[in-house]
């Protein structure tokens, strides 16, 4: 008789364990993410070149072009970027007009002005417009393209020496702020900064308690902030005041 056959054993050499697909599904997603561009330009050779930056770059599609604001203002809302390239000085409506308009239109549209204006009255009406970013347009193409890149995870891309403008602005407001207390506010301010109690401060100027609450709670109006802390900081950065040494009286 033949002997039975016999079953081979069972292999012990290990299986090579199956990649998990979810993080190769993921980093494959996010390669192929594309940020659609429109730009909106009314020098044709320059709109042409922005076109070609965008469209040749890794990540980027240039949706369209616009040569007029108005000509945006139509087909934008139709076929919406992701990020607009907003020119300032352009024939008819202005870059920033348009922004106003387009951005209540397409909220989740980043609008990014490029223009030759570096003034604070340009940067200012452009912010307040709606738009994300403020570039010169003299900015180089890798950095354009970053900047691009930034607004659309939710940054707000500015050529350096614009951004430094937004600050001195915003300083120069706080100083005029401060400059519109009243001389008695003024005491009221110095002595918080001074480290004062309500009570020492009432005692101090001869007014009430209550006196001393009221010209405080203008003060944080006029300052707009909302505690000491903040009012005190802001006074430290401002000739508020005489220069006495700011220290509580000794006893």
């Amino acid at each position: 008789m033949k002997p039975p056959p016999t079953t081979p054993p069972a292999s012990s050499k290990l299986t090579t364990p199956t990649p998990s697909t979810s993080g190769v599904q993921r980093r494959a997603k996010e390669r192929l993410v594309i940020i659609p561009v429109s730009i909106v330009e009314d020098d044709a050779a320059a709109r042409r070149i922005l076109a070609g930056w965008i469209q040749r770059a890794e990540g980027f599609r240039c949706l369209s072009d616009f040569g007029t604001a108005e000509s945006a203002l139509l087909q934008l809302p139709r076929e919406p970027a992701e990020v607009v390239l907003m020119d300032i000085n352009l024939p008819g409506m202005s870059g920033i007009e348009c922004v106003r308009q387009l951005k209540p239109l397409l909220p989740k549209t980043q609008f990014v002005m490029l223009t030759v204006y570096e003034d604070a009255d340009h940067i200012y009406n452009a912010l307040t417009a709606g738009a994300s970013g403020y570039l010169l347009k003299q900015t180089p193409r890798s950095e354009l393209l970053a900047a691009l890149r930034d607004v659309h995870a939710g940054g707000s891309p500015m050529t350096s020496n614009i951004a430094r403008k937004v600050v001195q602005s915003f300083q120069l407001a706080k100083a005029s702020a401060a400059e519109d207390l009243s001389p008695r506010e003024r005491e009221v301010l110095e002595l918080l900064a001074r480290g004062y109690l309500y009570k020492e401060i009432a005692d101090t100027l001869g007014i009430s308690v209550p006196t001393v609450n009221t010209y405080i709670r203008r003060i944080y109006e006029k300052l707009h902030v909302r505690s000491r802390g903040q009012a005190v900081a802001q006074y430290n950065h401002q000739p508020v005041g005489d220069e006495r040494a700011r220290s509580r009286p000794q006893a």
